[in-house]
């Protein structure tokens, strides 16, 4: 090899370290992806990723689950009703502009739709968890190219079960020796949503506060984006049902949630995704005090993941896989409490808060997928990875094999974290 072909070899690895160094800023994400900044409406991404191989003699065997339900109607009515009463009164009066008035000839025209599917999965959602069970299966074949048996647990929520069918019909597609029992009971709800009223088990669990919160009058409000929405569909809110501020809140929820029931365009120009964008970083604030605050209420959904993962790795199971269906306000949560890519760093800086957390990474069919491996020649050694959205995730522990870690020093980290947390 001559000189002048070391020099460019050299030159050409200089030139491409800070593409592998420097990860995609969150707002450079949300340019890409404008649906991210809807936060946990936004439906899921299927972001590109390349996976990392693992280490020399490595093969993956188990993979352990949590998700959260696909795409669905607004969770609740009070949204379609409120909207309803509100342009009725707008439209009777004369206060609309003339987008307004588009607007409410639209919402009237699929009003009994909305009312109707309230909080139920759409068909966009069965097909967000078909889709992720087939990429599952592509990227860890050796996992499921036997068959084998898996075990699906659900919320009692139909929207979730559903949820669940999918995933589990795709994984059946793909490989019919699969046998997947599927359950949704009082029985299993420790282990998807502990704090269920219909749980037997009772939780105590303390709720805590992000440090951030101390210095939130610190971060701007945003009024000013609030009152352009207000203006591109009404002449005067004044004589109308519910405060200005209730008016553009429930105008944004609904907007952000059209993409999940593909209704994208409903509302015309009254709020667009530049809107969104200027509003996201203090809505994720929001979310991040919401799902910080009950992370130990997941405590038992980490516990068993621990417990399963054990019984496939001694044996006492034959599990391949276990799968686990719930909702944002656990999966939100346990992203916490598991410290993905630094959701556990809890700062007190609110501008510091949208490095560490992300709302958009609890969107509609979001999933943490861990991925255990082993290697004959080692057999008490077993690796584990962590994909969040299918894109390999940082624990908050030491490895020198990214993002690859040691089972011992992860379950250990965990059992003793949650040791010091008292019911």
């Amino acid at each position: 090899m001559n000189m002048k072909t070391i020099f460019f070899i050299v030159v050409l690895s200089v030139m491409t370290l800070p593409l592998v160094a420097q990860p995609v800023s969150v707002f450079e994400q949300l340019k890409e992806n404008p649906q991210k900044a809807y936060g946990n409406d936004c439906p899921y991404p299927f972001d590109k990723t390349v996976l990392t191989k693992a280490p020399k003699g490595y093969k993956p065997f188990y993979i352990s689950h949590y998700a959260r339900h696909g795409s669905r109607y607004y969770w609740t009515d009070k949204l379609y009703k409120d909207l309803d009463t509100l342009l009725c009164s707008a439209h009777e009066k004369g206060l609309l502009t003339t987008e307004g008035e588009k607007f409410y000839k639209n919402f009237m025209a699929v009003k009994d739709e909305l009312s109707v599917g309230v909080s139920e999965l759409t068909q966009l959602g069965w097909e967000q968890h078909q889709r992720i069970a087939r990429i599952m299966y592509g990227n860890f074949p050796e996992v499921f190219k036997n068959g084998g048996n898996v075990y699906a647990i659900s919320s009692l929520v139909g929207r979730c079960v559903l949820s669940m069918s999918a995933f589990c019909q795709e994984l059946v597609q793909c490989n019919p020796k699969i046998e997947i029992r599927e359950q949704s009971s009082r029985f299993t709800l420790d282990g998807v949503v502990p704090s269920d009223r219909m749980n037997p088990v009772k939780h105590n669990f303390p709720r805590v506060k992000p440090k951030f919160e101390q210095n939130w009058e610190k971060f701007p409000k945003d009024s000013l984006v609030y009152q352009k929405i207000l203006a591109r569909a009404f002449t005067s809110t004044e004589s109308l049902p519910g405060n200005p501020h209730k008016i553009a809140a429930d105008f944004i929820n609904l907007y952000t949630s059209l993409p999940n029931i593909l209704h994208e365009g409903l509302m015309g120009s009254i709020i667009t995704d530049d809107d969104i964008i200027s509003l996201w970083e203090g809505s994720n604030l929001g979310s991040y005090a919401w799902v910080f605050g009950p992370q130990y209420e997941t405590i038992p959904i980490l516990q068993d993941i621990i417990s399963k993962a054990d019984e496939a790795i001694s044996g006492k199971s034959d599990h391949i896989a276990d799968l686990r269906f719930g909702h944002d306000t656990y999966i939100g949560p346990l992203t916490v409490l598991m410290g993905l890519n630094g959701a556990d760093r809890d700062p007190e800086d609110p501008f510091e808060v949208k490095n560490c957390y992300q709302n958009f990474e609890t969107c509609k069919a979001c999933n943490i997928q861990l991925i255990f491996y082993r290697n004959p020649k080692f057999p008490s050694d077993i690796l584990v990875k962590c994909l969040l959205n299918g894109i390999e995730s940082t624990l908050p522990m030491t490895t020198e094999t990214f993002p690859y870690y040691k089972w011992s020093v992860v379950k250990s980290y965990y059992n003793e974290k949650m040791a010091k947390v008292g019911e």
